[in-house]
């Protein structure tokens, strides 16, 4: 993230506040596992990866992690390994990077 750059806040829904911890560590761990299944060259381990980040990603309210794990799913197809790599990269910066606030209820 570049000096001056806003951060990177998700808003979620308070009855999800509670799971947001261990999605955002599972998102931690797929880095680790899209770099391993990079290497291995399994492409259709990585598409089917993608597939899950792209579906789980919304419906926690990160749309960014939707994006990356479409990206990736659509790179796997082709069998572009630097693109895999340059998102796998981009995951890990955002997920360094973004901070959670709960959207109280009304």
């Amino acid at each position: 993230m570049e000096m001056g750059e806003p951060e990177m806040v998700v808003y979620v829904d308070e009855e999800l506040a509670d799971l947001i911890p261990e999605f955002l560590e599972n998102r931690r761990r797929d880095v680790e596992t899209i770099t391993r299944l990079v290497q291995e060259g399994k492409h259709e381990e990585l598409t089917r990866l993608g597939h899950t980040m792209k579906g789980v990603g919304g419906s926690y309210g990160f749309v960014e992690i939707s994006e990356i794990g479409q990206g990736i799913e659509e790179a796997s197809v082709r069998g572009d390994r630097k693109a895999i790599t340059t998102l796998c990269e981009r995951l890990a910066a955002y997920l360094a990077a973004v901070t959670v606030q709960v959207r109280q209820q009304e």
